[in-house]
């Protein structure tokens, strides 16, 4: 145990938040009866990434996957096998039949961005806890249909914004929330922008992949196999909303964080620029440049990186300096603002929640009755928000005034209905809460 603890205090003092926390460091004495069951939906890139931090974790017991996939589901049990030794583990290839599995306590949703929300809802109302891999889903209104079912099931919800978990963005954020840069006055967002590609020929589906289940509730599109890589479905309109969302939620959730807007959002989106792809297999926005505005808060300006020379990450500009955080990186404006100790992280007056490890903090709440994981529903669904707003606004070509205590567009029909959910392809829907 002191081994532990010596351990995480030299984690948080030198600002290293990693992915994974070495197995040693969370190894207890967990009975297998008392672990916390946890069933994987989406083995590809993300699920296989978080399954294996989970798996770290000695009060966690990984004991189904699903998947559509069959080549993703082998490489999963190898990872399996290599953390407990054995791949004895159930296999689905249907999401329903786990989150019905009375077994299983907890689920990892990590499967592309179409399939978000109908999954989701369907095992949280079925009770099971969820790590919920960022976006929300392809709508506002599919983000506010999974927030309605934790709020109905009371279950701990963790939003995949793992830089919640990240002692530099935490420490920028309390630099802003408590006065160290002097008034905020304006908050720099930048992400990688879209991409383009080749048109997609289409090719024979494979014995090893179920592709209409794949494809599931969006429209029905001919295989490729570069449609089930994540560098490149996350860049078609049709299974996500590229990268204002993909990539935007990360250091917009943080801007949030920062703005103390947690608990609200913009008043309005000013559009100011877009490009897209003229021709290719990827159709989502390539670049952008748009203004979130606060009615008590910080305006936010939102843009792909290296834009107008604002570059990849979160500033926090204020009256007096700023500081700019990214993975990895932390700087000011002045150097002394880091090396105050007034202001190292946990000093001043406003302290944020504390986490080391975005998987660990979820299985903590999980088995603590009545907590809260670190990026909750409510917080999830702010975060999420900024970015459907900006997919509506890049669309639109317009200015738009959002009403953050209502959540929708005012003063403009056309806008508003791009805040409801697509059409499901034949029958899926989302379930009914």
């Amino acid at each position: 145990m002191t081994h532990r603890r010596s351990f995480l205090h030299s984690v948080l003092a030198t600002g290293i938040a990693p992915y994974f926390v070495p197995a040693s460091v969370l190894r207890s004495q967990t009975a297998p009866s008392n672990k916390t069951t946890l069933g994987v939906i989406g083995c590809g890139a993300q699920g296989t990434h978080d399954m294996r931090a989970f798996l770290t974790n000695a009060n966690v017991r990984v004991t189904t996957l699903c998947d559509v996939n069959q080549e993703r589901i082998k490489t999963a049990k190898w990872h399996i096998k290599q953390a407990y030794g054995s791949d004895d583990v159930k296999v689905l290839a249907d999401f329903r039949e786990l989150n019905r599995d009375a077994s299983i306590d907890a689920v990892l949703m990590a499967l592309p961005v179409h399939w978000h929300s109908i999954p989701s809802t369907d095992a949280v109302l079925n009770k099971k806890h969820i790590y919920h891999e960022k976006p929300m889903g392809l709508s506002v209104a599919e983000a506010k249909h999974v927030r309605a079912a934790v709020r109905k099931t009371g279950v701990v919800f963790q939003f995949g914004t793992q830089q919640r978990s990240d002692l530099k963005f935490r420490w920028a954020c309390e630099l802003a929330r408590n006065g160290r840069l002097g008034k905020l006055k304006e908050i720099q967002v930048a992400v990688p922008g879209g991409i383009t590609a080749p048109d997609f020929p289409t090719q024979p589906v494979p014995d090893t992949i179920n592709w209409d289940r794949w494809v599931g509730p969006a429209a029905l599109t001919d295989y490729n196999v570069e449609k089930t890589k994540r560098h490149f479905h996350e860049n078609i309109s049709n299974f996500s909303l590229g990268m204002l969302s993909c990539w935007g939620i990360h250091h917009l959730d943080i801007a949030q964080w920062g703005n103390g807007t947690d608990d609200t959002g913009p008043v309005s989106v000013s559009y100011e620029t877009a490009e897209w792809p003229q021709k290719g297999g990827c159709d989502n926005v390539l670049g952008w440049r748009m203004r979130f505005e606060y009615a008590k808060a910080a305006p936010i300006t939102f843009v792909n990186e290296k834009r107008d020379d604002i570059s990849h990450g979160i500033r926090f500009i204020g009256e007096n300096g700023w500081v700019h955080v990214k993975r990895g990186t932390i700087e000011a404006s002045d150097p002394a603002i880091l090396r105050d100790p007034a202001n190292k992280d946990g000093t001043m007056p406003i302290k944020l929640p504390v986490s080391i490890e975005h998987t660990a903090n979820f299985i903590e709440a999980v088995r603590a009755s009545g907590s809260k994981a670190i990026c909750d529903i409510e917080t999830a669904v702010r975060s999420d928000t900024l970015c459907q707003l900006a997919a509506i606004a890049v669309k639109a070509k317009r200015p738009l005034k959002w009403d953050p205590v209502a959540e929708t567009i005012t003063d403009d029909a056309e806008a508003a209905k791009m805040l409801e959910a697509r059409t499901f392809r034949g029958d899926w829907k989302l379930p009914e809460i």
